[in-house]
């Protein structure tokens, strides 16, 4: 097929996308007028986008390829998958309605091809990055060499550019050598609520150049091109490069007698550009001023055709938000609609016949047969669906470690991954940790020392060499097993998160082991959110946690991370006091983070499809207790809770605790059992587990399966009514506070619900009352009776 012909059929295709998309936003609107938010935005950005994702989609993409659109541009996105017959027409239908095409790509709710979900604007961007370092990753271990390397793509709208985690990705990719990574900015000069500022494209020209990133300025078309060839050419370039962005957008919105105007009045003066202006009509100097390189086809086909290398690049593409549709240029379009009678001139003008508007191939002039064959040849498309899955790992039944008498759970996560590190299995091969700038302080550093960092090139240790003495060995090269971050923790949870798609995206798996210090999870929750909604696999270990962290002060002390965990979809929360209900939960979490929905191993649904998994690890010194490991312990621990003391069948009180305040607990069962009846005491090691096997339990009996019953239901539906529950965390209340609405018990919650600060343990617990005083005065005001003995009057 001749470069021309091609050039025709895509030039079609575009504006099939555009017209398609456009109705799918008017036709949702239509049908749904009363539901609250428009999706006007969906029209102008899908506009803007139109031709670019038409020369990569139709054109220079390649199966191995990834890419993450821009949020806004989904409706094009799905007219394209519809065009190719990934998407169906009942799902355009109900764009944003239930079951329908959704306003943002998603990788778990959109039946297309969406590589990479997108939404929380700046995230979808910097999960190239990251995607792009899981891929040099995987081929310096000889990982997926079967398959050519791809170019992990982000379409990118110029206001996205505001959000500070771009920046801190960009600067992360320039550390680890980034490779084969695309950034396309959409240079509209609008963001959601007004014109971007002069000069931007300057600033992100020497940004992306700075850290070492290829900048092509795809700015003219051909159009204009020729224009500038044309006498007095010279002088319209030099009149569009100074006109300001505000004028050259309000220019656009109003079309060609407006440009006509303007120019006369402010070059029309210089003869040979005159005539350049006034031997067009209004409608083709309107074409002409808007003839920007985003929106020609040849401009953009020759700008991707050209890149043959790996170096990162970014293409700062102009565009018009709203190209091609009355309400483009329009500062206010994001929000706007096209009227019924603009959107049926829109039809008309696209020579879709009424009745007809979803026929794939309606208005177009290309014999269908012609464009049936074009798209089954596209290269990106033409290996059929990009999905993979990854063989799983063998995980194992259990882990063993040298645990000291005395320890903590952060100090025996770093002792049973160093375990795993010693062995040569097939899983330990597969993990790869990450941390953000907190290696040593997490407890990674056995781990490291044994599995080495990750580096493309190696780089040796200089202290070592000098024979200076040090624990560490800081060695990188291409076997490495740990990916060393800065310190942000958005890095970290975008880094996961592509780490934890590697099956899906590249057909091998990856274990992503991450740490960090608890309190700063929501620092980057975003992040985190945005990896578990992409449904992407890893282990999250955070620590230290809690007020426990006393001397530290209020700024590096958690509260709300356990109501985090507790309800974060797809993401397991535990949080062990002892060393070996650790490695009982880390032993299901190498499985869990592997499980797909077809195991049949499960009561519940996310039991069954698997997710990531949070450790709440402590830094208190506790010791451990002496005790074999039975499978039934070991379930109960992975499925939420156990008796560490029995509860009498008289029993007045029972102390439910959660996390590093186990010997607090303890010591308060043993204060209370002189004064209250066959008192006793809960482990909890996963309120989000215990809750979501109850919640589980009740959807199967309102199904009618009437024998579904829950863990949290059998161990306190043994207690008697009059029975009280006081539960304890280092952490905020509401974790445990439900428990009572399992079986109608009383509750006393305690935990943290302000900022912490310096100070030992005791001073803190003693201050918030969860040490045993604060647990035995709570049982006490709970289950009333004779004074309890061992209860300390408050000073």
């Amino acid at each position: 097929m001749s470069n021309d012909r091609r050039t025709s059929i895509l030039a079609e295709l575009e504006r099939k996308a555009l017209w398609l998309a456009t109705w799918t936003i008017h036709n949702a609107n239509h049908l749904r007028p009363s539901d609250g938010l428009k999706v006007g935005g969906h029209q102008a950005s899908s506009a803007s986008l139109a031709t670019i994702m038409t020369a990569l989609y139709f054109a220079a993409l390649r199966p191995e390829d990834r890419v993450a659109v821009k949020p806004h541009a989904s409706p094009v996105f799905h007219a394209i998958q519809y065009l190719f017959g990934n998407q169906t027409r009942e799902k355009l239908e109900a764009f944003r309605a239930f079951g329908g095409a959704q306003s943002y790509p998603s990788r778990t709710k959109d039946v297309d091809d969406v590589d990479l979900s997108t939404g929380s604007v700046g995230l979808g961007a910097a999960a190239t990055v990251f995607a792009s370092l899981t891929q040099d990753y995987l081929r310096a271990k000889g990982l997926g060499t079967e398959r050519p390397e791809g170019r992990m793509i982000a379409l990118v709208g110029d206001a996205e550019l505001d959000e500070g985690n771009v920046f801190e990705c960009l600067l992360e990719g320039w550390k680890h050598g980034l490779r084969n990574c695309w950034w396309i900015i959409d240079y509209n000069r609008q963001s959601l609520d007004a014109v971007v500022r002069e000069g931007l494209y300057e600033r992100i020209s020497a940004l992306f150049a700075g850290l070492g990133w290829d900048v092509v300025v795809l700015k003219y078309g051909r159009l204009l091109e020729d224009a500038f060839r044309e006498p007095g050419g010279e002088r319209l370039r030099d009149w569009i490069d100074r006109c300001p962005n505000q004028l050259f957008s309000a220019l656009s919105f109003q079309g060609g007698a407006a440009w006509r105007k303007r120019l006369l009045d402010e070059i029309g003066d210089q003869g040979a550009v005159t005539k350049l202006i006034e031997r067009r009509s209004d409608d083709e100097l309107a074409a002409l001023m808007t003839n920007l390189a985003g929106h020609d086809l040849p401009t953009l086909l020759d700008a991707f055709e050209r890149i043959d290398h790996d170096r990162p690049v970014c293409f700062l593409a102009y565009t018009i938000k709203g190209h091609g549709l009355p309400l483009a240029g329009h500062k206010d379009n994001h929000a706007g609609l096209m009227t019924p009678a603009q959107m049926e001139a829109f039809r008309r003008a696209s020579n879709v016949r009424e009745g007809h508007e979803w026929d794939r191939f309606e208005g177009l002039s290309t014999p269908p047969e012609e464009l049936e064959a074009f798209l089954k040849a596209v290269p990106f498309v033409a290996r059929g669906r990009r999905r993979y899955a990854g063989a799983k790992l063998p995980a194992p039944e259990r882990l063993e470690a040298d645990i000291p008498a005395e320890t903590s759970t952060q100090a025996a996560f770093g002792r049973l991954l160093d375990g795993l590190a010693k062995g040569q299995t097939a899983l330990a091969d597969r993990i790869v940790t990450t941390s953000p700038d907190v290696t040593v302080s997490t407890n990674l550093g056995p781990w490291v020392n044994r599995r080495g960092l990750f580096a493309r090139e190696s780089i040796k240790d200089l202290f070592r060499e000098e024979r200076i003495a040090s624990a560490q060995k800081w060695e990188f090269g291409p076997k490495g097993q740990h990916l060393e971050l800065g310190i942000a923790e958005m890095n970290l949870f975008l880094a996961l998160g592509a780490m934890g798609l590697s099956h899906s995206l590249f057909g091998e798996r990856l274990i992503p082991v991450g740490t960090l210090y608890d309190p700063f999870i929501a620092r980057g929750l975003d992040a985190l959110i945005y990896a578990c909604y992409q449904d992407a696999r890893f282990i999250l270990a955070a620590t230290p946690s809690g007020v426990t962290l006393a001397p530290e002060g209020g700024a590096h002390q958690s509260i709300a991370t356990p109501l985090i965990g507790l309800a974060q979809d797809g993401l397991a929360s535990f949080e062990p006091a002892y060393a070996d209900e650790l490695a009982a939960i880390l032993a299901f979490a190498f499985d869990y983070v592997q499980r797909d929905g077809k195991s049949g191993v499960a009561d519940w649904e996310r039991e069954e499809t698997g997710g990531s998994v949070y450790l709440r690890l402590s830094t208190r010194m506790l010791e451990q207790p002496q005790r074999a490991m039975t499978p039934e312990l070991a379930g109960e621990i992975v499925d939420g809770a156990y008796w560490w003391r029995e509860p009498g069948p008289n029993c007045e009180v029972v102390i439910a605790y959660q996390g590093a305040v186990a010997k607090e607990a303890i010591e308060a069962v043993g204060l209370i059992a002189g004064d209250r009846r066959d008192v006793g005491l809960l482990a909890v090691t996963s309120a989000d587990r215990l809750m979501a096997g109850w919640t589980a339990a009740h959807r199967a009996r309102e199904r009618g399966v009437a024998h579904a019953s829950s863990l949290v239901e059998r161990l306190l539906g043994r207690l008697p009514r009059h029975c009280a529950i006081v539960t304890v965390i280092d952490g905020h209340p509401a974790t445990l506070g439900w428990l009572g609405s399992v079986c109608g018990h009383r509750v006393r919650a305690l935990g943290v619900e302000h900022f912490g600060q310096t100070g030992t343990i005791a001073d803190l617990y003693r201050h918030f009352g969860i040490d045993a005083q604060g647990v035995v005065r709570a049982a006490e005001g709970l289950a009333p009776g004779r004074p309890i003995r061992h209860l300390t009057a408050l000073g």
